[in-house]
């Protein structure tokens, strides 16, 4: 499922609400988990999972073309920890 896909479902399930407000719920959801993150919070959704931040080290990576090495700067990457409901629901056979 793509983010159109997700608003046009939401759009179909609320009557009350217009594609335009839909589109502007799910674009200021998304913004605020990637805000929180980017200031090095947590954002945690019950039943679904958490989204936080690991830090990557410094290192040599390689140009694929080449092989030349090529050193890689330490980040910041998100990283997802799916909750016990997601973890469950994916799993019941």
């Amino acid at each position: 499922m793509i983010r159109s896909e997700l608003v046009q479902k939401l759009t179909e399930q609320n009557e009350g609400l217009t594609l335009q407000e839909v589109e502007r719920i799910v674009d200021l959801f998304f913004r605020e988990i990637i805000d929180q993150l980017a200031s090095g919070g947590r954002v945690e959704l019950r039943g679904f999972g958490a989204f936080t931040t690991r830090a990557r080290d410094a290192r040599t990576g390689r140009n694929p073309r080449t092989g030349e090495a090529v050193p890689v700067s330490a980040k910041r990457v998100p990283y997802f920890k799916p909750g016990k409901e997601m973890r469950e629901r994916l799993n019941d056979d």
